[in-house]
């Protein structure tokens, strides 16, 4: 009988798509061993009414993975980067981190091909304040929503609250398969990735 090693992680499609791809990579390079997910509901999940930055910032989707790790009820955790703080537990390490993806923010609208094209009062949704401050910095007329949720969430938002644009990350567009939807890879040039 093989030994199943638990992988603990969040319940978003992307993070079930980011698991899935590091569960993958250890099943090819670990053939004796089997690998499963465990979803752990975090703080960050269950808060979507607030921007992340007034209800405690990075932590707040890891907390529960990182508890339940050192408890052993998983045997590992996988996790987007930026939502990993800058120090870990005692007790815990970072084994690996997988090959970067695009790191350069997207820009997604159905009424404008660049980011640029965009006038005063234009509403750009997203949930981040490195994005918004930048954003600012580029266009001070525009206004800066606050957005959170899922790939496919934020997709939709865009079209129900009139939005003329989103900004969200490249690599989290992509792995979800709504490449096709981005009307602008922003350049380092106008936005500075994490």
């Amino acid at each position: 009988m093989k030994k199943t090693w638990i992988v603990g992680t969040r319940g978003s499609k992307l993070a079930l798509k980011q698991t899935e791809i590091v569960m993958g990579r250890l099943a090819s390079l670990y053939p004796q061993f089997r690998f499963s997910h465990k979803i752990i509901k975090t703080t960050g999940d269950t808060i979507w009414d607030k921007p992340l930055h007034l209800i405690g910032g990075k932590g707040l989707f890891v907390k529960e993975i990182e508890e339940a790790l050192l408890a052993g009820e998983i045997d590992m955790a996988v996790h987007s980067m930026k939502d990993m703080p800058a120090e870990l537990p005692d007790g815990l390490t970072l084994g690996a981190v997988l090959e970067r993806e695009n790191p350069r923010d997207a820009f997604i609208s159905v009424r404008h091909k660049r980011l640029f094209d965009v006038g005063p009062g234009a509403k750009i949704g997203t949930g981040s304040l490195r994005r918004r401050a930048q954003l600012l910095g580029l266009n001070k007329k525009i206004e800066v929503v606050p957005l959170r949720g899922n790939v496919d969430t934020r997709l939709r938002k865009l079209r129900e609250q009139n939005m003329d644009g989103i900004i969200l990350a490249c690599a989290g567009v992509k792995r979800m398969g709504f490449g096709d939807q981005i009307t602008e890879i922003i350049s380092f040039d106008q936005m500075v990735p994490p």
